[in-house]
């Protein structure tokens, strides 16, 4: 498979309500932490009244990275099952916040593994779930004598651009399907001339 789930954009936040407590639900599709942490300050400017801000995101297509934060709940009871349902809906790239106000009365251990999980859940379900091709980057560079060999390959193959940089020589960073990785390597190879590398 070199396909991933994703959202295809941010979810209309949800509002989950369980003995008093209100529960906001967010997701959001996510490439980098940097995007996550950005999130995470709006909605706490969005709702500075709320006692907590619980979350878990998963990112990476070939390898996962994951975090889950109860910022403040008992351990496991909302971190853990907000990300539980993330891989139930088997997503990457994402990011899925609780946005918690108390309402007076204790929801205990079980409720509150409920009402996160139940949340999460909405706020998922209120998005688009995507696929999207799992791309790698590869490479090329060469002089200006072979730039229309490439830029042919380039279109035959379908590529993506992701960064040109044409100064003494040129150089272009392409974003290929995993699937497509061995086929375009081979055919920029096979051109004289022309450089093929994995990028730093």
């Amino acid at each position: 498979m070199d396909f991933y789930k994703t959202l295809q954009n941010p979810s209309e936040p949800i509002l989950f309500k369980e003995k008093h407590s209100k529960f906001y639900g967010y997701a959001f599709p996510v490439e980098d932490e940097e995007s996550i942490r950005h999130h995470l300050d709006q909605l706490k400017k969005e709702h500075p009244g709320a006692v907590h801000y619980c979350y878990a995101w998963q990112l990476g297509t070939n390898t996962f990275r994951y975090r889950v934060n109860d910022d403040g709940e008992p351990a496991h009871t909302a971190g853990t099952p907000i990300y539980g349902q993330i891989q139930s809906f088997g997503l990457t790239n994402v990011l899925v916040v609780i946005v918690r106000f108390f309402g007076g009365i204790k929801l205990g251990v079980g409720g509150l593994i409920t009402a996160y999980r139940t949340a999460a859940q909405m706020a998922i379900e209120q998005a688009e779930i995507v696929e999207k091709p799992i791309t790698q980057k590869l490479e090329i560079s060469f002089g200006y004598a072979n730039l229309n060999k490439a830029m042919r390959i380039i279109k035959e193959k379908n590529l993506e651009i992701a960064l040109q940089e044409m100064a003494l020589d040129c150089k272009i960073v392409l974003l290929v399907r995993a699937s497509q990785m061995e086929a375009a390597r081979q055919a920029f190879e096979s051109v004289f001339g022309i450089a093929v590398k994995d990028p730093d």
